[in-house]
């Protein structure tokens, strides 16, 4: 990820009709991976509105024109995650492969469990409803977890798993000896966490 600092800022103005008229998708488009790449590095409160129009060359006043301003464009972010989520969040998938996936999508793009650490941390622009537990109290019901297991504390569990490799990329190096983002060390934890998810079955 590359910033734009020492370069010369744009005049601040509206854009033009024309502006407007320009790939509209596209232009939600970079501002979203702007966005996402700010907000992960600096959370909410650190991410500066003209450093994301910036970062996707466009100007300013296109984020208040497409997101209603900077809340809008962080939520949604939220939104974005949640339609891209539901491709992939099969329940009839056994869990071990549910949990494998998110593994995977956390490797290939950490900005995500990163943006969720800043709004953990300080409680910015977070409203999101209560988890539901449902889906893994059937997997339960299946035999996909021990009767003897609280739902709830096992898929904290799971987060937890899952995000520990972005969130604590230097435990990695200490307690693996190879790096967080190395082809050995994503093997290795996939194939450990598939474990440890099987041996949770009834």
């Amino acid at each position: 990820m590359t910033t734009m600092h020492g370069t010369s800022k744009r005049p601040r103005r509206a854009p033009t009709p024309e502006e407007r008229k320009q790939c509209p998708e596209r232009s939600r488009r970079l501002l979203l991976e702007a966005a996402m790449d700010e907000f992960s590095e600096k959370g909410f409160a650190g991410a500066r509105v003209q450093d994301i129009a910036d970062r996707a060359g466009l100007n300013k006043q296109l984020i208040t024109y497409y997101f209603g301003g900077k809340e809008g464009l962080y939520r949604e972010l939220g939104r974005e995650w949640l339609r891209y989520e539901a491709t992939f969040n099969d329940p009839a998938v056994p869990f071990e492969e549910l949990v494998a996936r998110y593994l995977r999508e956390a490797f290939d793009d950490p900005r995500g469990i990163r943006l969720a650490i800043w709004q953990a941390l300080t409680g910015e622009v977070g409203d999101e409803p209560r988890e539901d537990l449902s889906d893994m109290r059937r997997r339960q019901a299946a035999g996909e977890l021990a009767d003897d297991l609280d739902p709830a504390a096992v898929l904290l569990m799971c987060y937890a798993m899952v995000s520990a490799p972005a969130t604590m990329p230097h435990a990695v190096r200490q307690i693996f000896g190879i790096e967080p983002d190395s082809p050995e060390f994503r093997e290795r934890w996939e194939e450990q966490l598939r474990r440890i998810v099987r041996h949770l079955a009834a």
